[in-house]
């Protein structure tokens, strides 16, 4: 169920949603609610993969195991090229160390 919530906004601000929602033949709630899931999901797709990293961080400095960045290039090399999400752990049990972790913190 919705609760009703309430934010305030300066004018230009609420301007630019109406003109925008406006052209979208939406209603400027509607986009604010899309802006704000959008970015929740964001946000937290960005912790995940935080979390993801000190863990592998730790894991490596617990274990040793890694793969270097040179063995990541040689590896990407081998595949055909196309985007994809590259998950921050090969496996479960080699996992790749970020090279800045400490600016993940």
């Amino acid at each position: 169920m919705a609760t009703p919530t309430s934010i305030k906004l300066d004018d230009e601000l609420r301007s630019r949603i109406q003109h925008l929602a406006d052209h979208r033949r939406r209603s400027a709630h509607w986009l604010m609610r899309e802006a704000i899931e959008q970015y929740v999901e964001r946000e937290e797709r960005r912790e995940c993969f935080k979390q993801e990293a000190l863990k592998a961080w730790e894991d490596c400095q617990a274990n040793g195991l890694h793969v270097t960045g040179a063995e990541v290039e040689r590896g990407l090399g081998e595949q055909p090229r196309r985007p994809a999400r590259v998950p921050l752990s090969i496996q479960r049990d080699h996992s790749v160390a970020p090279a800045q972790a400490g600016a993940l913190r």
